[in-house]
């Protein structure tokens, strides 16, 4: 698993400032439907920033609860200091409120880290009221389409990345998890990410340095192989190709 320090933290909210990652906030903003007046969680709130948006969104009558185990992350999300919204450290496992306190809840990039997903769930229904709603938004990994001169070496790195969670196709199972959790599926649908020319304002730039940090020693790769492989890419320069599928789903207590 991927250990979120000050510096991978850091990294993280500069990744969440890229164009095509603002706009997937966006969609997400959206797609929960947020009221003015409405109390939201934030399930793995991390830096803060879709917090920051859904406290715009619901007003000074409403409330952003955030929960995020990593203290450098709820440092950063503090730090904002946007009204209406209050950062706990927690896990997803174990939210520390009471029984159909929020309106809406949101786990964006947070449920393929998480092993018991039953859980987990079991866990965002409680704390919901009754026709409450949950956002649930991750990646498959199985989605990727990233263009490179070795296709092999490509393979290796991708299999070795997907070490660092608990599931990487998730979205595959979500849709019987959610009903199983009590849920009924409201929406269903895919946000793609799209990085055509490389440059360092693309989330797969970043995203490059997260693999180079994890992957070595892994699947047989040695830091020079993985070297190799980012430096690949970046010469692609205008013929670099990145695609990547998140999967949105809205579910209603």
């Amino acid at each position: 698993m991927l250990q979120f320090d000050d510096e991978a933290s850091r990294r993280v909210e500069v990744s969440y400032t890229t164009p095509d990652v603002v706009e997937q906030r966006r969609q997400v903003v959206a797609a929960l439907g947020l009221r003015p007046g409405e109390r939201v969680l934030d399930i793995g709130s991390g830096p803060g920033l879709l917090a920051a948006d859904m406290a715009e969104v619901v007003g000074p009558e409403g409330a952003v609860d955030g929960v995020d185990p990593s203290e450098s992350m709820l440092a950063m999300a503090r730090a904002r200091g946007v009204q209406g919204t209050e950062f706990h450290a927690a896990h997803a496992l174990a939210l520390p409120f009471g029984d159909g306190g929020f309106d809406a809840a949101v786990a964006t990039q947070v449920y393929e880290y998480v092993d018991d997903m039953p859980a987990a769930l079991a866990e965002a229904h409680r704390v919901l009221r009754p026709g409450g709603r949950l956002l649930v938004l991750d990646t498959d990994w199985g989605s990727i389409v990233w263009r490179s001169s070795d296709d092999e070496r490509m393979r290796r790195v991708l299999r070795a990345w997907d070490e660092h969670l608990a599931d990487p196709h998730l979205p595959r199972r979500l849709t019987a998890l959610l009903r199983e959790a009590g849920f009924r599926i409201a929406r269903r649908a895919a946000i793609p990410l799209l990085n055509a020319g490389y440059d360092e304002r693309i989330f797969s730039h970043y995203l490059i340095g997260f693999i180079r940090a994890f992957v070595p020693g892994r699947q047989g790769l040695s830091e020079h192989d993985v070297a190799a492989w980012a430096e690949d890419l970046v010469a692609q320069g205008e013929d670099y190709f990145f695609s990547l599928n998140r999967y949105v789903f809205v579910g209603e207590r």
